[in-house]
């Protein structure tokens, strides 16, 4: 497996892993050509501080199992409004929705491409 796939597959995942846990508007941006420290973001997000957590431990979980892989660097379990867990290629971001929505990550990377996860 290459490593653009390797990258595209811990994307997937990640997203199904905290789509499973009740992420909610769980989406895949191909920022690889944006940003040139990593390929993919995953971004969710939950309604209350306790999901947070756990999508973000759901997802840890599951792409240590799948993928093999534990992330280099996690930053805010414990405020638990923003969790980004971050695989090098892979960064995922774990939202509180206030906070989603306060930062609008999405729109700042609106021109990146959009990798489909369900498929």
């Amino acid at each position: 497996m290459s490593a653009a796939d390797a990258s595209a597959e811990l994307a997937t995942v990640a997203a199904r892993a905290a789509d499973d846990k009740q992420g909610t508007d769980t989406i895949v941006l191909a920022v690889g050509q944006v940003l040139t420290i990593t390929e993919y973001f995953v971004v969710t997000a939950a309604p209350n501080r306790r999901l947070v957590r756990a999508i973000a431990d759901e997802v840890e979980e599951v792409v240590r199992e799948r993928c093999g892989r534990s992330p280099g660097r996690t930053e805010g379990h414990r405020e638990q409004q923003w969790v980004l867990l971050d695989y090098g290629d892979v960064v995922v971001h774990v939202f509180l929705d206030e906070m989603r929505q306060f930062y609008e990550i999405e729109r700042l990377y609106k021109d990146a491409p959009r990798l489909d996860w369900r498929a």
